[in-house]
């Protein structure tokens, strides 16, 4: 007996069964409920729209939220949400009052509170955090109310103009701070700042509010931003690690007097590291000279190819000076010294100021004519041998410090080796700026609900690294692989290639019967490294 064409239902699933099993297996929509609390009467509950903004954002098609409700057309809704979920109920003013719930729950402690719980379900390791920050550009005017600001609770944010990452001053902006584990990437913290705020104004208050709240031991990592007089005091009882300014003068006389023998091999191929005591802002503190020859090598192009280009800013200026004429020899020469000391990397040699007759008026001067007289400068251009030696020496070179003093505790190797691991926020914020993720839409009318939407995306980060941190843990145990996009096994997947692995996944339902259509060997296999709550939506045991 043939199942009527009524009876029969096809819907996508895809990769969304896999976000929504890591969604599960760290208890999203609990948390969120717990947080944000549920009403009896809601058909759909603040952690389940969440889970459902997540699904959203994971899916990779760049579908903004004014689109949202479409996004979920044609998808196995019921069955990734929840019984008697249908894509209507996810409409625009249903996720404006739940982003509005989470505004006014505090986003920062709704984010940490999730995540950590998460991170500790997952094993992640918290022995080191590193925090870091990037702007987020926005479309429309958002123009502050002054009355509003003011009355505005605490946390509110300002979008406005600010120095943007984005290279688009053009544009206002918000700045999302993130803390990253340097174990396997996680988010754990997450806050959203106004547009101008400055980083080094706070970093510090952002680590001390962590750890006071949420009592982890953890060594914090950041980059120059962090490391201010106000900053260290502020830290004196926590352990960090931070680049130095190249701009402070203690920083560069070291970088260009160190000697040679001072730096020792490292562990990490490539560096060499040289360790001295500094008390920097009144704090003691360990410094390291490190010196990468990849970063030297690139330094000294860079350097070669400055050259080229103010040797010939320098020239042009010099056939300006040539061509200039001056009242008197004293001026002429101030100009040429001036000219030389301005040159970064060149300086003027063998100047010379010449007396130039000159006859006024038309036609051959008569024997009595009286001349009047000008001054030019003649000189040539060399380079400035000690500034280029200077920078010669500087290149590849950086410092990081530490309050680390115990060697024993916290070897050189270890701060190369945890600096280096601070490319785990840039490749967070990499993530959230894809042009398939919905960063772009933010667009929203409200501060209060692009701060959510912020907020919310950090989720979306955080369910992606937690679910790829998995499957590579999984693998690395198993000592199995799967197939990357050259069909070669790898045993580190990038979690998007699984995603685009699961593309026509499909929900079929005959006569009220489930079966998943296209499930192939290959995705089987995958999906045995993923938890139950993942294979569970491919109607796997």
């Amino acid at each position: 007996m043939r199942a009527s064409p009524l009876n029969i239902r096809v819907q996508d699933i895809d990769h969304c069964g896999i976000v929504a099993g890591i969604c599960d297996e760290m208890n999203l929509v609990e948390q969120i409920n717990r947080l944000l609390g549920t009403h009896s009467q809601e058909i759909i509950s603040a952690g389940q729209v969440v889970k459902a903004m997540i699904l959203n954002g994971l899916g990779f098609v760049s579908a903004p939220l004014y689109l949202f409700e479409k996004f979920f057309v044609g998808k196995a809704t019921e069955h990734l949400l929840g019984e008697g979920i249908r894509p209507e109920h996810l409409n625009d003013d249903r996720l404006g009052r739940v982003l509005d719930k989470l505004y006014e729950a505090g986003l920062t402690e709704v984010f940490v509170t999730v995540a950590i719980c998460a991170a500790r379900k997952f094993g992640v390791k918290m022995d080191s955090l590193h925090l870091d920050s990037s702007s987020f550009h926005v479309d429309g005017d958002y123009i502050n109310n002054p009355t509003a600001q003011e009355a505005a609770e605490p946390g509110g944010i300002e979008i406005t103009y600010g120095y943007s990452r984005d290279h688009r001053p053009d544009l206002k902006q918000f700045i999302l701070d993130l803390m990253c584990s340097g174990d396997g990437d996680i988010p754990l913290y997450l806050r959203v700042g106004d547009g101008n705020e400055s980083d080094s104004a706070m970093f510090a208050t952002i680590i001390a509010d962590f750890q006071r709240q949420w009592q982890i031991d953890a060594l914090f990592v950041a980059d120059a931003a962090l490391y201010t007089e106000e900053n260290l005091q502020q830290m004196k009882h926590l352990r960090w690690v931070s680049r130095v300014p190249g701009t402070l003068t203690a920083a560069k006389m070291l970088s260009e007097n160190i000697p040679e023998q001072a730096f020792n091999d490292s562990a990490m191929p490539g560096y060499e590291i040289a360790a001295i005591c500094s008390e920097y802002g009144g704090i003691r503190q360990r410094w390291l000279v490190v010196e990468s020859q990849a970063r030297k090598d690139a330094d000294l192009k860079q350097l070669e190819k400055r050259l080229t280009k103010q040797l010939s800013k320098a020239q042009s200026e010099l056939r300006l000076l040539l061509n200039q004429e001056f009242a008197c020899s004293k001026d002429a020469l101030i100009a040429a010294q001036r000219l030389s000391s301005k040159l970064p990397l060149h300086q003027l040699a063998n100047i010379q100021v010449n007396e130039v007759k000159k006859h006024t008026g038309r036609g051959r001067p008569s024997k009595d004519a009286s001349p009047t007289f000008y001054y030019q400068v003649d000189a040539s251009l060399e380079p400035k041998e000690i500034a280029i030696a200077i920078e010669t020496k500087r290149a590849g070179r950086f410092i990081l410090a530490t309050n680390v003093l115990d060697a024993e505790e916290l070897s050189n190797d270890d701060i190369l080796r945890e600096y280096k691991a601070q490319q785990s926020t840039e490749r967070g914020f990499r993530f959230l700026k894809d042009p398939l993720f919905f960063t772009s839409s933010v667009f929203l009318n409200s501060t209060e609900r692009v701060a959510a939407l912020a907020m919310v995306m950090g989720l979306c980060l955080l369910v992606y690294s937690l679910g790829q941190k998995a499957l590579r843990q999984a693998l690395e145990r198993a000592k199995k692989t799967i197939d990357n996009q050259l069909g070669k096994p790898t045993s580190t997947p990038t979690l998007r290639w699984v995603f685009q692995c699961f593309m026509s996944i499909h929900l079929v339902t005959i006569a009220q019967i489930k079966q998943i259509a296209n499930l192939t060997h290959e995705r089987q296999w995958i999906l045995q490294f993923f938890g139950a709550p993942c294979r569970k939506y491919y109607l796997l045991s």
